[in-house]
């Protein structure tokens, strides 16, 4: 089967850089994993994309190295399996609060006896290849997002549930928890050391640490930190900053 190249980086300490999809099209699917991407995100749970979207955009992804992932919208079963199903190799899921959450997200990743993913890889086998059904389990990555003040208090256990392949910080919402303005890229003292706070819990527990970056600036700051997972920005984000950078130089 087809090897999950980011999952390796992550196992061996190695960093990898991933670019985020919020619009809705193949062409900036296959344009962003052109660009040299690890893995790329299509992301179901803001973005302006649909389930049905998936199946465009993750053969458009295919068409380049990057490896697919998908933010489900949330941690329920049938959007975990319907996003691998259709040729993710790894989930992003949102809101994991508690390790009974994170054990949730784990079963509908992985087939029995380890889960409870149902069987049925339609375009998954496709993407996969020979031996999808008996390799599956070691190859898609479960990755949970810590993002409130409750799974802060929880990391410990969250990290502690088997087949946690990574956790995935997001900023914004991790700030609005701890009553703080929802700014992604953010340098205030006690959001850095609430992030600080989950990378050195993941270094203890042996899971790769993931988090949402905006900006060149911040994606360096978090990979010299130590984080292997990280998001150098979108798709939308990239479009509006060159754009905006051009036409002001232009009509200035």
């Amino acid at each position: 089967m087809r090897e999950n190249r980011v999952l390796r980086q992550w196992r061996s300490g190695e960093a990898t850089v991933g670019g985020w999809l919020a619009i809705g099209h193949p062409y900036t699917a296959e344009l962003m994993g052109a660009l040299g991407f690890d893995w790329l995100c299509v992301d179901l749970q803001h973005g302006q994309i649909g389930f049905d979207d998936l199946h465009s955009m993750l053969p458009a992804i295919s068409a380049t190295s990057a490896v697919p992932l998908v933010r489900v919208p949330w941690n329920t079963p049938d959007a975990i399996m319907k996003a691998l199903d259709a040729g993710a190799y790894g989930v992003i899921v949102p809101m994991v609060n508690s390790a009974e959450e994170a054990r949730a997200a784990v079963a509908a990743v992985r087939y029995p006896p380890d889960g409870i993913r149902s069987f049925g890889p339609i375009r998954a086998a496709l993407y996969g290849g020979s031996g999808y059904a008996r390799e599956a389990n070691r190859e898609m990555a479960c990755i949970v997002m810590i993002e409130t003040a409750e799974a802060l208090a929880a990391i410990e256990d969250i990290l502690a549930v088997p087949g946690i392949d990574a956790v995935y910080v997001g900023p914004s919402d991790l700030g609005l928890s701890r009553g703080r303005s929802p700014k992604g890229d953010d340098d205030d003292p006690a959001h850095l050391a609430d992030v600080e706070r989950i990378l050195a819990a993941c270094k203890r527990h042996g899971v790769a640490a993931g988090i949402h970056c905006g900006s060149l600036a911040f994606a360096r700051r978090w990979l010299d930190a130590g984080f292997v997972m990280v998001t150098l920005g979108a798709d939308s984000g990239f479009l509006a900053r060159a754009a905006t950078a051009d036409l002001s130089a232009l009509r200035s």
